[in-house]
């Protein structure tokens, strides 16, 4: 079972191991999940956009070019 130490600034080193696995590479993050019986997971918090299809409904109505010109000069009016 893969190991590692804190250090006195609280840090530590993901082994190369679990990296390998969890495909994590330099400039990756991470987000710890508390479970209800203290158990902690370590999860990759990027998330590949590939993923993301199909997350979001579909737009309830498709604006044209003019019409999402037009609002953002609605918008840019207001500040």
């Amino acid at each position: 079972m893969p190991q590692s130490t804190i250090t006195s600034k609280g840090q530590t080193t993901i082994p190369g191991e679990i990296r390998r696995h969890l495909k994590l590479k330099a400039g990756d993050r991470v987000e710890f999940i508390v479970e209800q019986d203290g158990r902690v997971l370590l999860m990759p918090a990027t998330v590949d956009v590939k993923e993301l299809q199909g997350v979001l409904a579909p737009a309830p109505r498709r604006l044209s070019i003019e019409d999402m010109q037009a609002a953002i000069r609605k918008r840019a009016g207001r500040r």
